[in-house]
C-alpha cells in the first residue's frame, strides 16, 4: 500500500509537469508572437516615414543593417521593385499575397504563411506608402519554436528537481498516513484514533473480537461443564463397582448396585452423544445431505418412539394436524422434535397430557408441543437453551437429563434457518413451537 501511494504521487506529478509544459510553451510562444509583431510593425513604421521623406533610394542602405529582417518594395501592380534579400527583377509578381491585398485596400495587412523564396515560415506585414506602393516587412518564425524548445532543459531540470523532492515528500506523508494503520490497537480497535473512513472497519472487528471472546468463553464453559457432568456419573460407577470388587456389598444388594451402575453408564454414553451432536453442529460439520422431510409423518414415528415412557406416567399423548414438508436433514430434525417432546412428557406431571400439532401456518410449517407439566418459571426462560442449563437441578438428573437437549434444538432451529418460541407458566404447563421458513 505504501509503494502503491508513492507510485500515484509520482504519477500524479509527471501528469501535471507535461501539461504545465505545453501550456508554458504555447504561452510564451503566443507572447513572444505578440513582440514579434509588435517590432515588424514598429520596423515598418520607421521605414515608411524614411521612404516617404528619402524616397526609395533610402532601401539601399538597408541590404547590411539587419540580416533578420527582410524588407520588401512591392508597387501597385505587383511588381517587385526591391527586397533585401534576393534581386526583384527576378522575384514573382505579388499582387495576390494576401498582405498587399489587405495594404492596398486598408492601408495595412498581415499574414503568417511559409515563404517560397526562403523556404520559411515568415510574418508579414505591409504598409502603404504615400506614394502607391507597398512596403513589406517580414521576419522568420523559428525564433519563436526555438526559444519554446529552449525552455525545454529548463522544464526539464525542474521537472527533476520536482520528482526528487515529490519522491522524498511521497514518502514522508506515507509514512505519515500509514503511522496510525501500522500501529492499530487489533485487540481493542475503536480504542484506536484514526481516520474517520475507517470507523466501520473497526466497528467490524471489534463486533468480530466480541464474538471471538464469547465463543471461547463459550467453549471453557463447556469443556467446564463436560469435565463435571462427566465426572459425575464415572464417580458413581467407579465407587459402586470398587464396593462391589472388594466383596463390600451384600449379595441381595448386587442387583440395586448393578441397576446403577447400569443406569450411569446409560447416563453417561447418553451425555456423550449429545456433547458429540452439539460439536458437530458448533463446528458446522454436519454432513449428512438435506431431503423432504414430511413433519408430520416424523412426529408420528417420535410419538410411537415415546408412548412407552408416556404409559408408564400415565401421561396421555395426542398428534393431530396435517402433512407437510420442508427440505431439510432427517436426522437433525429428528434430534429437535424429539427432544421438545421427550421434555414435555419427562417434566409432565402424573397424569398429564401432550398435545402435539404439526402442520402449515401462514408464518411457515410448524410443530407445536404443549403440557400440562411444571412449567418454566419466567426469570428461567431466556436461559433453557444454554448447555448444560437446568431449571430444576434437584430433580432433573433423575428424569435422566444432560441439559444438552434444547441446546441442540437451538442450534438445530438454526442450521435449518427456523426459530423456537416458548410459551410457559410455572406450575401450568409448557409450550413450545418450532417455526420453518416458507419455502
Amino acid at each position: 500500500m505504501r509503494k502503491r501511494i508513492q507510485k500515484s504521487m509520482m504519477f500524479i506529478l509527471i501528469a501535471i509537469l507535461v501539461p504545465i509544459y505545453l501550456i508554458m510553451s504555447v504561452v510564451v510562444y503566443q507572447r513572444n508572437l505578440k513582440i514579434l509583431e509588435g517590432e515588424i510593425k514598429q520596423e515598418a513604421a520607421y521605414i515608411k516615414r524614411a521612404v516617404d521623406l528619402s524616397g526609395t533610394e533610402y532601401l539601399a542602405q538597408l541590404d547590411d543593417v539587419d540580416q533578420g529582417t527582410r524588407v520588401t518594395l512591392i508597387a501597385s501592380t505587383g511588381d517587385v521593385l526591391y527586397d533585401s534579400r534576393n534581386d526583384g527583377s527576378t522575384m514573382e509578381n505579388h499582387k495576390t499575397r494576401a498582405e498587399v491585398q489587405q495594404a492596398l485596400k486598408n492601408g495595412a495587412g498581415e499574414k503568417i504563411r511559409m515563404s517560397d523564396t526562403v523556404s520559411k515560415e515568415l510574418y508579414y506585414y505591409a504598409v502603404l506608402l504615400d506614394d502607391g506602393n507597398v512596403l513589406r516587412v517580414s521576419k522568420s518564425m523559428d525564433s519563436l519554436m526555438w526559444t519554446s524548445l529552449n525552455i525545454l532543459p529548463v522544464v526539464i531540470g525542474i521537472g527533476i528537481i520536482g520528482l526528487v523532492l515529490a519522491w522524498f515528500l511521497a514518502k514522508w506523508q506515507t509514512n505519515r498516513l500509514m503511522e496510525p494503520v501500522i500501529h492499530l490497537d487489533l485487540e481493542n480497535p475503536l480504542d484506536n484514533v484514526v481516520y474517520e473512513e475507517m470507523t466501520p472497519l473497526l466497528k467490524a472487528m471489534d463486533k468480530q473480537n466480541k464474538e471471538k471472546e464469547a465463543v471461547a468463553n463459550m467453549r471453557k464453559e463447556f469443556s467446564a461443564n463436560v469435565s463435571h457432568e462427566l465426572k459425575t456419573p464415572l464417580t458413581s460407577i467407579s465407587g459402586y463397582a470398587e464396593i462391589m470388587m472388594n466383596g463390600l456389598v451384600r449379595p441381595e444388594d448386587i442387583p440395586r448396585f448393578s441397576e446403577t451402575i447400569y443406569k450411569e453408564a446409560r447416563r453417561l454414553l447418553t451425555l456423550i452423544e449429545d456433547i458429540i451432536k452439539i460439536s458437530k453442529l458448533d463446528d458446522e460439520s454436519v454432513e449428512l445431505e438435506k431431503e423432504d422431510v414430511d413433519l408430520f409423518e416424523l412426529t408420528r414415528e417420535i410419538v410411537s418412539r415415546l408412548s412407552l415412557t408416556a404409559a408408564q406416567r400415565n401421561i396421555h399423548m395426542e398428534l393431530t394436524g396435517e402433512s407437510v414438508k420442508i427440505h431439510g436433514i432427517r436426522q437433525i430434525l429428528d434430534e429437535m422434535i424429539y427432544n421438545i417432546t421427550e421434555n414435555a412428557v419427562k417434566y409432565n406431571k402424573e397424569n398429564g397430557n401432550v398435545t402435539i400439532w404439526v402442520g402449515n401456518t401462514l408464518e411457515g410449517p410448524k410443530v407445536r408441543v404443549s403440557d400440562t407439566g411444571i412449567g418454566i418459571p419466567k426469570e428461567h426462560q431466556d436461559r433453557i437453551f444454554e448447555r448444560f442449563y437446568r431449571v430444576d437441578k434437584s430433580h432433573s438428573k433423575e428424569r435422566g437429563g444432560t441439559g444438552l437437549g434444547l441446546s441442540i434444538v437451538k442450534h438445530g432451529a438454526i442450521l435449518h434457518g427456523a426459530r423456537v418460541q416458548v410459551d410457559s407458566e410455572y406450575g401450568k404447563g409448557t409450550r413450545m413451537e418450532i417455526i420453518f421458513p416458507e419455502k
